[in-house]
Order: C-alpha cells, then structure tokens, then sequence
C-alpha cells in the first residue's frame, strides 16, 4: 500500500500508539491530520509527532484523508459521524477502533458508505508486536482486504475475524494487557531488592511470561497439572480471591460493551 494520507478522529492514547507502530517500521506517511476537542490533547500528540497537523474540533478536515481512523469512545461517535458523512472520499477507508459500534450502524449514520473496518487494538502495537482483530462491513470490496490487512500487519498480529467476537477480544486483548503489567512491574521491582539488576529481572520476567502462556496452551496438560508443576505457590491463598474480581469486574463490563 503507497503512503496514504492519515486522518484522526480523537488525537488521544491510541493515536499515540498507532502512529509510534507505523513510525517504528519508517511507514508515516507524509500528511497527518489528528482532531480532537481538547487542545491539551493535541499537544501532547504534537510534542511526539511533530509531523501531524492538529486540527482542534477539525473532524471534517481529518476526515478528508485517505485512511480515517475513528478514535473515540463510543458516547462521542454519533456526534462524530453526523459531522464527518460529507467529508468522507469515496475512496477512503474508514477504521473504526471502537467496541459496541457495529459496522451496519456506522454505515448507516455514514448515509450507506461502504468501506468500513472495524479493528480492536491493543497497546504493543506501539512496539509493533500488536494483536489487532478485525472485521470487514460486507460492502467493503472483497479484492482490496487483503491490501489493508498487509498495512495494518505492520502493528503485529491481524487476524481477520467475525464481527460478533470483537467486544470479546477487547476484553482478552485490548485491555488484557492491564491486568498483569502492574503486575509485572513489581515482580521486577522485588528482583531488584533479591539481587538482580533491572535487565537481569525483566529478561527473566519476560522469558517467564512468554514461557508461562506457551506451556498452558501447548503443552497438553491440563491447566491443574501444569499449575502442580511448581510446587511452591506463595499467592495459593490468594487465587480464590484473585480469580472472582476477574469475574466480578470483568463479566459486568463486557455486557456494556456488547452492542445494544
């Protein structure tokens, strides 16, 4: 895919990470326009890209790109789309990075405009070692998925997947990540104060972790044997509790997601 112009709609934490995945592997292209409501946003975008050209309650103008990624939370699309319907080319490509927004209702707000993905992004994609599902709107051409999908593979992983799954796969992978690198990060601290340097403890750590997901998915035991594998359990007592805040917290959140 040639260098296409990008537009944002919402200059926030996601922009920030797509925009520093596609600079990572030298794939900026050479017009960037990032709306947003808040000037304090677009600063902070603007102090690591320099390059974007902000555009404070600009949605029409980013609008007008040739990739128009839509970034907001869901409460601020209507609003959105009721703005961007005229600006849109009909070449553009519309990424929509939200959940509960389904692709037949962002086309209908759109008056029927029918190239519109839908993608779930995850933060590693700043590293470009992402896990970005997404889901075509079935007017989007068929001949012309695959060119996206190669320009979006440059975050990581992209696999194309059915529509119904993506408010699943915001909570596993989009969100995922938030519910061990607290986590993480005072593992590595406690390696510090048990004697190892900081590199030591993080490449250990993340071997570990690699390691840990590997061995529960392929190793063909049962996940009570491979957890009997390590016979000291200092947070045994704990996981009972650990494992109903999941429940708790994670089971009320996904039914507010799911499209209405």
């Amino acid at each position: 895919m040639q260098q296409r112009s990008f537009g944002f709609i919402g200059a926030g934490r996601v922009a920030r990470i797509l925009l520093g995945g596609f600079r990572r592997v030298g794939r900026m292209p050479g017009n960037i326009v990032a709306a947003d409501t808040d000037q304090k946003v677009l600063e902070k975008l603007i102090a690591e890209f320099p390059e974007v050209t902000p555009a404070l309650n600009g949605n029409r103008v980013a609008a007008t790109q040739e990739i128009v990624f839509l970034a907001l939370h869901p409460p601020a699309i209507s609003q959105a789309l009721e703005e961007i319907e005229e600006s849109l080319q009909a070449d553009a490509i519309l990424i929509s990075l939200a959940p509960r927004w389904t692709l037949a209702r962002l086309a209908e707000k759109l008056g029927g405009f029918p190239r519109i993905t839908r993608m779930i992004p995850n933060a590693p994609s700043l590293v470009n070692d992402g896990f970005n599902p997404v889901a075509f709107a079935p007017a989007y051409p068929v001949k012309e998925r695959e060119e996206i999908l190669t320009f979006l593979r440059l975050l990581g992983e992209c696999p194309q997947v059915s529509e119904e799954k993506l408010e699943a796969y915001a909570m596993l992978t989009a969100m995922g990540p938030t519910y061990f690198w607290f986590q993480m990060e005072e593992l590595a601290s406690l390696g510090g104060t048990f004697g190892l340097s900081e590199e030591e403890a993080w490449r250990g750590i993340v071997a570990m972790t690699e390691g840990s997901a590997y061995i529960l998915r392929n190793s063909g035991l049962s996940p009570e044997q491979i957890m009997d594998l390590v016979p000291v359990k200092p947070l045994a007592e704990d996981e009972d509790v650990i494992r109903s805040i999941y429940r708790n917290r994670l089971e009320p959140l996904f039914r507010k997601i799911r499209p209405q």
